[in-house]
């Protein structure tokens, strides 16, 4: 088996681990929200600071345009399925909870994994920076719901100034280029905490899956895996073909626009009281066909 096999069979039996794991009470639902903690508060920012603390950002001018091409195409998908959307006269808050799903990508917890399953180190440095990007249309969506839906300004900026993923990009970079030691005790803790984070993405995933979803949100579920899983990394296709970039300059964007929708969209449904089961529904199921799209994509890479 190849490297690109072998990494989705290992984040699909580590998904169904957490799946069995339900089906035999030995953890539940109840259990995703404090797994999600950790990986966000603790495991995440580990493996996120590790990463480009040892990292080689001499070339930190290339790898910077990675922000912008996931930028480009989750605004250009979104726009499209709003126009589209609107024609159905659905209500703001059923529309906006489906656009949200679309315009976040799962760049960090499923594009990690798959990343440095497929490239490795570079592979992973490189979906960091992609990462960069969700936690901007993150802020600009809060915003943006803010003045549609009502809540505080300071509460979307609160939200993203205290997220621990973006200070742990922030300091990794930082202590990178300002050569800062951290010593071998706190850089091994550092370490063994960042490699506990993929499993626990992944049981917690497998634990959250309700296949009831599909009934409750079909058409809707369907509309946002083909907006979401083909023509969001269609589009980022067409911007890394059109910009001349190459091997994992050109692989990483269009894989990270391939992922299925991102929790983070979820935290704004709940947020600005939008339909979040439809959200929810739309999360989760599209995780699953993911497993089937981004095989078909990585091979025509």
């Amino acid at each position: 088996m190849n490297a690109i096999e072998i990494t989705i069979l290992s984040i699909i039996l580590m998904i169904a681990l957490g799946y069995f794991l339900k089906r035999i009470d030995f953890l539940s639902v109840k259990d995703v929200d404090s797994l999600n903690k950790i990986v966000i508060n603790i495991l995440l920012p580990c493996m996120i600071f590790s990463a480009l603390y040892t990292a080689d950002l001499s070339l930190m001018l290339s790898l910077g345009i990675l922000p912008f091409i996931i930028l480009a195409s989750s605004f250009i998908t979104g726009i499209i399925s709003y126009l589209i959307l609107k024609r159905f006269n659905l209500p703001d808050k059923v529309l906006w909870s489906v656009l949200v799903a679309i315009m976040i990508a799962n760049t960090a917890f499923m594009g990690y994994p798959v990343n440095i399953g497929v490239y490795g180190d570079d592979g992973l440095l490189r979906a960091i920076f992609c990462d960069i990007a969700t936690s901007v249309i993150f802020l600009i969506l809060s915003f943006f719901l803010v003045l549609k839906f009502g809540g505080s300004p300071r509460t979307a900026v609160k939200k993203i100034a205290f997220f621990p993923p973006l200070w742990a990009i922030i300091l990794g970079i930082l202590f990178n280029i300002a050569n800062i030691p951290i010593g071998p005790v706190l850089e091994n803790t550092v370490t063994y905490l960042g490699n506990g984070t993929i499993p626990l993405i992944m049981l917690s995933l497998g634990i959250s899956i309700d296949f009831g979803g599909i009934k409750r949100s079909k058409n809707m579920i369907i509309f946002i895996s083909i907006m979401k899983l083909l023509f969001f990394p269609l589009i980022a296709f067409f911007i890394v073909s059109w910009m001349g970039l190459a091997d994992l300059q050109f692989n990483v964007p269009i894989i990270e626009a391939a992922m299925p929708s991102g929790m983070l969209s979820l935290i704004l449904a709940i947020t600005y009281k939008l339909d979040y089961e439809l959200t929810s529904d739309c999360i989760l199921i599209d995780t699953v066909i993911s497993l089937v799209t981004l095989p078909v994509i990585l091979m025509f890479l």
